[in-house]
């Protein structure tokens, strides 16, 4: 079978997501659409074929529309995986809705802060979200409809139930321009404070063609997706979409059993699976002898992925089996991506030696540049000194699919985004890298964790590389104390598990030789250790250095 752009096809006449739901359909109506759990904790299956999904949307559409929710209404979603999820997603984009989408991982208050700044008309969620939004009756003071997802309680509304009733009639999808706005999503808030991004229907258009170019998504295959929202292009695709029984957002806590026993049982060509979750595969693996033939393909992102974690993984899956490892972010994704092969012979010791971490070539359309670093903003890319490859600076990306503005918050706009001479936008992806000779981008840290220095400028990623070869190092993590430009560099330790913290004296001595032995570190004479490093809760990966700067400050009083 090939892929779904190759098929000849005129239903697609907008830029409205939906439009491929309704062409995929047609194509074949009888294909399993989504597969997920009966029940949490079930090992049997439920399932809905593609002609279901769509007639389940299009239900759903006559009702939301019905009830008010029409093109541009602002809806929050807070809808746990599921078959309702892929229906209530689709049935928004139909009417021409704003689905607002939040990780619930960045926690209570800066979900309920964050959705409040909204100013959402209607709000879709479990029963869980709307006793949420009832305990916050002032902060979602504009929300007009209410739809509840499983049983209503005492908040009045609607339920999916209503709009059930009544024969199945098609709904045409409201057509949509490129440029239109359509979707909001939250950044996850993990090195300064969440805001939204708004997504343009353009935008999904693009990032459909690269998962079908680019990756080789194609409508033969079942994948398992353990990220909900990167599940719905599958079947934008003509992809089965396997949903597993984990929490998304902890696929740290995934059980290994679960995951493969879904793999095996829908035979899952592909997957995509947070390094988090990848490392629980991997260990089970490892511990049990257990192999996953079938699967071809896997993508990973949300967090850095280490070479030895992909070698891990390499020895699950066939000889031909490729795991990607695309660059991005919320406000831009994907602008790059590295295959595992090529981090496995070369770009691993490089990265290694503190050569920072190698994300691939940018994807056709994706342009990279990588400028001087500034806090100040710049209104364009003109204005910004380009640096030659080989040397760091900040990284600034185009392409059709990049985003052109955050929701109602100017500054921040201001301070990422820059304009072309013939009106592109560039994102400033508030990381730090370069560009090598072979017009690969290699990844450094983020601007805002870099220490500067009197000596000079130090980042986090090839500095904390040379520490955690080091056996009994778990991982390490680069921080400044002091005032700014004069920074004390501070390299603190998380020791592997099971480590007693043993003769410290003597490996911290190992560790500060390790320093005086590497140009980029030859600065750092202060060694701390830390018990357990503060983490993002979704993949236990991304260090929060903020935090550990104020316990470091404290220690050196």
């Amino acid at each position: 079978m090939g892929r779904v752009e190759e098929v000849e096809d005129k239903t697609v006449a907008t830029a409205n997501l939906s439009e491929h739901l309704t062409r995929v359909a047609h194509l074949m109506p009888d294909k399993k659409a989504v597969i997920c759990p009966a029940a949490p904790g079930a090992h049997d299956f439920i399932h809905w074929t593609f002609r279901e999904l769509e007639e389940e949307a299009d239900r759903l559409a006559h009702g939301f529309h019905q009830a008010g929710i029409v093109k541009g209404v602002k809806t929050i979603l807070m809808v746990r995986p599921s078959l309702e999820l892929f229906a209530v997603t689709f049935a928004l984009f139909r009417v021409g809705a704003v689905p607002v989408m939040i990780d619930p991982g960045m926690g209570r208050q800066k979900l309920v802060e964050n959705l409040s700044f909204i100013s959402a008309e209607a709000f879709i969620g479990i029963p869980l979200a709307h006793i949420l939004r009832v305990l916050s009756p002032g902060k979602f003071s504009t929300v007009k409809v209410k739809i509840t997802v499983g049983r209503r309680l005492f908040w009045g509304g609607y339920t999916l139930d209503d709009f059930r009733r009544g024969p199945w009639r098609p709904f045409t999808p409201v057509p949509a321009h490129p440029g239109e706005r359509a979707a909001i999503f939250f950044t996850t808030g993990s090195t300064g404070p969440p805001k939204g991004v708004v997504y343009e229907h353009g935008m999904f258009d693009a990032q459909v063609r690269y998962l079908s170019t680019h990756f080789g998504y194609g409508r033969d295959e079942v994948d398992l997706a353990t990220f909900p929202l990167f599940s719905l292009f599958d079947a934008v695709l003509g992809m089965t979409s396997v949903i597993p029984d984990m929490d998304p957002t902890r696929p740290a806590q995934a059980d290994p059993r679960k995951i493969i026993h879904a793999l095996e049982t829908h035979n899952c060509k592909s997957m995509y699976g947070s390094p988090a979750l990848l490392e629980n595969l991997a260990r089970y693996g490892a511990e049990t002898g257990k192999k996953l033939p079938a699967v071809k393909r896997i993508i990973t992102a949300g967090a850095p992925v280490r070479p030895d974690l992909m070698e891990a993984v390499h020895c699950l899956l066939p000889a031909d089996a490729r795991i990607h490892t695309p660059y991005g972010a919320t406000e831009v994704l994907p602008v790059s991506d590295i295959d595992s092969r090529e981090v496995l012979t070369e770009t691993r010791k490089i990265s290694e030696s503190g050569g920072g971490t190698c994300v691939g070539r940018p994807l056709a359309g994706m342009e990279v540049r990588i400028i001087g670093i500034t806090e100040e903003p710049l209104s364009r890319i003109r204005e910004a000194v380009i640096l030659p490859p080989g040397h760091i600076g900040e990284i600034a990306v185009r392409g059709p699919v990049t985003t052109k503005e955050y929701f109602q918050n100017p500054k921040a706009t201001l301070l990422a985004k820059m304009r072309d001479d013939d009106g592109g936008v560039w994102h400033r992806m508030g990381d730090v890298g370069y560009l090598d000779d072979k017009g690969r981008l290699w990844f450094c840290g983020r601007k805002a964790h870099r220490v500067e220095t009197a000596g000079g400028t130090l980042y986090t990623i090839p500095c904390e590389a040379l520490f955690n070869r080091h056996p009994r190092v778990r991982r390490s993590a680069l921080v400044g104390v002091g005032v700014s430009g004069n920074k004390r560099p501070v390299i603190i330790i998380e020791l592997k598990a099971g480590d007693s913290g043993r003769d410290k004296d003597r490996l911290t001595e190992e560790l500060l030789a390790i320093a005086r032995d590497n140009a980029i570190t030859r600065m750092i004479n202060t060694v701390l250790y830390h018990h357990g490093f503060p983490v993002d809760i979704r993949h236990n990966a991304k260090i929060f250095r903020e935090k550990l700067t104020v316990w470091a400050e404290e220690r050196l009083k």
